[in-house]
């Protein structure tokens, strides 16, 4: 059993942030925002798609779902009910490298969210009817959300090609062969894998006082015995991929294209500052009605009634720097790619100037300084960067470092990684709808 001795008495920081760790390795995170008179409680899994073995996709977020059918304290039914009197929102979401569940409510309540917490984190009940049930939820949601949205396969086939050797490539709700041929047992075995308080992070922000909020961590989680976690075997995907184009084709209005450069993230690159350069980069092309790829493809040519970038900087493994466009009617897909592709290699050749890069970088201040005005995100970014390995501090450590990028050095990962002999794209052929499905896109 690893060490899950306390830490040193938590103080709030400059961030009124302050944190914890209990003797059986729950992590604690307390984040302070008086301005409202609520509290958000949120328990973070380190467990999502990337551990999930081939046979296996979606089991965690099937298991997301069973944790709503009822525990030792708590039925299903009473968890709703109860939570409604309070007028407390709450909810669960399942990604890649994580599963959480969350309660906002008023502050002089929070008790409540602990209690139902740790009821599930350790006496889940698993009855046949209620899995019979859920897994069929499950998969009509994979139909509504993937299956039925030419665009959502579309992404889906491209991840399944871009990462060969690593568990990004699975869908986060599963592949419907496996959702299929889903067991009861399954859950059952993945719940007693994961769901260990030496696997979650308990985070709470909002109008709270650090002693209660460590009162009751110790109380309602503190007794929960932690456990011996499976092995987590290394993925790392090789930036050194080989071109590579998809091409789907299924009924549809419109076509797209995605493109994609494996690229490294935060901690893992060779480079320091080449996440902060990319991320920056990403910026420059898409963030802003002045984005180069609004004006380029946008409003100047009208090539494409939509044109984006994208980069995640924090995963737990490699990430992809993306591209995308859906044509404007009567223009082709071929066109638009060259129009993207073309705007990549501007940046390579024609450094950016010293105003737009402070644009940009304006722009992602203003946006992220927007963001704080909600406590469920300012929960949200400190669950992510914990329950990735990063620590909360990463978060504001990020944009600091990213401030300091230079143009120069924008253009240098931009001729690194964005190597068209290592472009994967995957574009959306659209064919004839039947009639029905026209009849009903036209409504």
């Amino acid at each position: 059993m690893p060490d899950v001795g306390a830490a040193a008495p938590p103080t709030f920081n400059e961030h009124d942030i302050a944190e914890h760790t209990l003797k059986n390795g729950m992590h604690v995170v307390i984040k302070r925002d008086t301005r409202a008179p609520l509290a958000v409680v949120q328990v973070w899994y380190r467990v999502g798609s990337v551990d999930e073995p081939n046979g296996l996709t979606g089991v965690s977020h099937a298991l997301e779902h069973m944790m709503f059918m009822g525990a030792e304290r708590y039925s299903g039914a009473e968890l709703t009910a109860v939570l409604k009197r309070e007028g407390a929102r709450h909810n669960a979401f399942t990604g890649a490298d994580y599963t959480g569940y969350f309660e906002v409510l008023r502050k002089e309540r929070m008790e409540l969210a602990f209690d139902i917490e740790s009821d599930r984190m350790v006496n889940l009940q698993f009855r046949d009817a209620d899995f019979e049930k859920e897994i069929e939820v499950v998969k009509e949601e994979r139909r509504l959300r993937t299956d039925d949205k030419p665009r959502a396969r579309l992404y889906e086939e491209f991840y399944a090609a871009a990462f060969k050797n690593n568990p990004y490539r699975n869908p986060i709700i599963g592949w419907m062969d496996d959702l299929n041929n889903m067991k009861l047992d399954d859950l059952r075995d993945w719940y007693q894998r994961w769901y260990a308080p030496n696997n979650a992070t308990l985070v709470v922000a909002g109008d709270v006082e650090i002693d209660e909020v460590l009162r009751l961590a110790r109380l309602y989680f503190e007794p929960i015995p932690a456990r011996e976690l499976p092995e987590r075997k290394p993925h790392k995907q090789d930036l050194r991929s080989v071109r590579q184009a998809i091409t789907l084709k299924t009924p549809a209005k419109e076509p797209t294209v995605i493109m994609g450069y494996h690229v490294p993230v935060v901690g893992q690159s060779e480079v320091e500052w080449h996440p902060h350069a990319l991320w920056l980069l990403s910026n420059v092309l898409s963030a802003g009605a002045n984005s180069r790829l609004k004006k380029a493809l946008v409003l100047g040519s009208e090539l494409a009634r939509e044109a984006s970038s994208g980069y995640g900087a924090f995963s737990r493994y490699n990430s992809l720097f993306l591209l995308s466009a859906t044509p404007q009617y009567g223009v082709d897909i071929d066109t638009v790619t060259a129009a993207l592709l073309d705007e990549i290699e501007k940046i390579k050749t024609e450094p950016i100037d010293e105003r737009e890069l402070r644009v940009a970088l304006t722009r992602a201040r203003a946006g992220l300084i927007y963001s704080l005005d909600s406590v469920m995100h300012q929960a949200m970014r400190i669950g992510r960067r914990e329950v990735t390995g990063y620590g909360w501090e990463a978060s504001y450590e990020f944009f600091d470092r990213v401030e300091q990028i230079t143009p120069q050095q924008v253009q240098e990962v931009a001729r690194k990684y964005l190597d068209a002999d290592r472009l994967i794209s995957a574009v959306l052929d659209p064919q004839p709808l039947n009639a029905a499905a026209a009849e009903g896109a036209a409504q």
